[in-house]
């Protein structure tokens, strides 16, 4: 008895599902009806298409997991209608960074100065001499537009910009180095962001790690040891995202050059970041710039174009120009060249750099890296007021504060370096903070902040003027929710 009552309630288990299976519409009757027709005179059909049986999809999980979803018109059709809208959005969207960080790996590094901007959008608009020399009327060099000023800033015989400062390193390791031994300390062989490992991009390129010292201590006559008949390259790797302070010792690059010199082979600094403004009258000393390098007998420097450049991604490799040249003829260069956007918006940004005030003030990652505390404060200080005006009133609970505090440059630029900053802080009593996070962050624009001691943090040292009014009616609407 207890075995056939069994059985016929898992019949009526299954018919329970069988029939709400039944009830799920197929793609082509929602196609056919009035919303599909509106989706279809709104939306591609593959979206539409796409969004339809996605939703019916999920209605026959839940419907097979045993629970009883509303399948009822109304509710497929809204559901419907935000997948599409979800499926036919940009995912790639412009972000309020209220992290304090103002280069964010994660949210594109640098802030493009507004001549960059706008020299992109010019050049990218219709065709462009990318490739054709004016003045001899006939094809001509895409990187001549950045070499003549990268030459000028930094001293260097000859320039190349690549995709980034990984690529940079990579080709010319293969053009200069392959099947030979290259040799670097051991404290120098660093992972660089999404786990690229130095020994690993080395072995790709060809070239044969010849490591030499301690992870702590590294002298020159360890570099002089290790030369042969095999060395095809020595290379520095400044220590731009890590430091190793105590008991240590490394080889300045003008020791490095001297014996390159005296033994005929190529020294190359990996700079890293890669900056071209003197950074000690801000309090920095342990962040060389390319020209300093330069003048101290490196045969080549590879730097980020999007760090403390301030410009966009790319690797520049800037140098003597045999070797260059022995690198731009290298296949991969090829492989890993920029386009003419990026040109665009680096040649902007350079030309910025040969008036060193007017960089200051013109490109975003340095006006946000050295702008004053006291102009950081009087932007909190706005933004919390009119927090304050937007919120007081609407019965919600929460105290809005201005806290003092610190930030980083990011990016795997200045590790040690700690920047004061003042943020505005929100304590929710209706939400927890972290729901409050989450609004943010997942809104139409969203804003990244981070949550210190239990209360969210507007860090203003990077939040844009511009952006202020947006910031406040998001959060007001955030709160309010």
């Amino acid at each position: 008895m207890q075995t056939k009552d069994c059985g016929a309630y898992v019949k009526t288990k299954k018919s329970v599902k069988t029939a709400l299976l039944a009830e799920l519409p197929s793609v082509d009757e929602l196609l056919k009806g009035s919303d599909g027709t509106q989706w279809l005179a709104s939306f591609p059909r593959t979206v539409v298409v796409q969004a339809i049986r996605d939703i019916i999809a999920d209605e026959r999980k839940k419907i097979l997991a045993g629970e009883h979803p509303d399948t009822s018109s109304p509710a497929l059709s809204f559901c419907i209608s935000a997948r599409i809208q979800k499926l036919f959005s940009f995912s790639l969207l412009p972000v309020i960074n209220a992290t304090g960080i103002v280069l964010h790996t994660n949210l594109g590094r640098a802030v493009l100065s507004e001549g960059a901007v706008k020299n992109v959008i010019v050049v990218s608009r219709g065709y462009s001499n990318l490739e054709y020399d004016l003045d001899a009327g006939k094809r001509g060099k895409r990187h001549s537009h950045t070499t003549r000023i990268l030459r000028q800033l930094t001293g260097a015989d000859d320039a190349l910009i690549v995709n980034n400062n990984a690529a940079a390193v990579f080709l010319s390791l293969a053009a200069l180095a392959k099947d030979r031994e290259v040799i670097v300390s051991r404290g120098e062989l660093v992972e660089i962001g999404g786990s690229f490992r130095v020994p690993d991009v080395m072995a790709a390129s060809g070239a044969t790690l010849r490591e030499i010292g301690t992870t702590n201590k590294t002298h020159l006559h360890d570099y002089r040891k290790a030369i042969t008949e095999k060395t095809g390259l020595i290379l520095k790797v400044h220590q731009s995202n890590y430091k190793i302070t105590g008991f240590t010792e490394d080889v300045s690059i003008d020791q490095l050059a001297a014996l390159g010199k005296e033994h005929g082979i190529p020294v190359m600094y990996d700079l890293g970041s890669g900056c071209l403004i003197d950074l000690k009258p801000y309090g920095i000393h342990g962040e060389p710039s390319v020209q300093e390098i330069m003048k101290s007998g490196a045969d080549l420097v590879t730097f980020s174009g999007d760090k403390l450049l301030g410009g966009p991604q790319g690797g520049i490799i800037v140098g003597r120009q045999d070797l260059l040249e022995k690198i731009r003829k290298n296949p991969l260069a090829r492989a890993v060249r920029v386009d003419k956007m990026t040109i665009a918006a680096f040649e902007a940004t350079l030309m910025d750099y040969l008036d060193p005030e007017k960089a200051l003030q013109s490109i975003p990652v340095l006006q946000m890296l050295f702008q004053s505390l006291e102009t950081i404060k009087s932007r909190a200080r706005k933004i919390a007021a009119r927090l304050r005006k937007q919120i007081v009133g609407n019965g919600i609970a929460l105290e809005i504060g201005l806290v003092r505090d610190s930030s980083k440059a990011g990016g795997g630029s200045l590790p040690e370096a700690e920047f004061e900053t003042y943020a505005v802080s929100i304590d929710p009593k209706h939400i927890t903070v972290n729901e409050l996070e989450t609004r943010l962050r997942t809104g139409s624009r969203p804003i990244i902040a981070r949550i210190k001691d239990k209360v969210l943090l507007l860090d203003a040292r990077t939040i844009q003027d511009q952006d202020i009014k947006e910031l406040v009616r998001i959060v007001s609407s955030a709160l309010r929710a």
